[in-house]
């Protein structure tokens, strides 16, 4: 069950894509868009990762950090993040920190099989840590004009 709005987010502390340590609450007084996605380099990842990394001056405009998080490791991140030129922040959760916290680690079913995954999701969070906006199950290519939508 994803959170709901208005209410704080969960602060953590997660290796980036060069293994540097970031904290939610570094990004105070910026707006942070935290997209939780399932794994590098599949066909939707990858779409989603490039869409935002398109609209990525839109956000940076709207004084927006775009912050990506799936329990891939910081080596992963780091080809995934050269290869396709991502210039935002993705951090790696393999122990599900952030992804348990956000309930985006929920059952999933493909092809009749359930299993545990993370569901495509992103949270819009305020300058102040308090998540303004919870979307779930969100399209892999318009994930990131929804956002840009809500931030107007």
């Amino acid at each position: 069950m994803l959170l709901t709005p208005g209410t704080p987010a969960p602060d953590f502390t997660l290796p980036d894509q060069s293994g540097n340590p970031v904290r939610l609450s570094d990004f105070r007084g910026k707006t942070v868009v935290l997209y939780f996605y399932p794994k590098d380099n599949t066909p939707g990842c990858t779409r989603q990762a490039c869409a935002f990394a398109a609209a990525y001056e839109a956000f940076r405009s709207r004084n927006a950090v775009v912050i990506g998080v799936s329990k891939d490791s910081t080596a992963s991140h780091q080809r995934f993040a050269a290869k396709y030129d991502l210039p935002f922040v993705l951090l790696s959760d393999p122990e599900r920190q952030a992804i348990e916290a956000y309930g985006v680690w929920q059952e999933k079913k493909m092809c009749g099989k359930v299993s545990m995954g993370v569901v495509r999701s992103t949270y819009v969070i305020d300058g102040d840590g308090v998540i303004r906006h919870a979307l779930p199950k969100v399209k892999p290519d318009t994930n990131p004009a929804e956002v840009l939508e809500l931030l107007q």
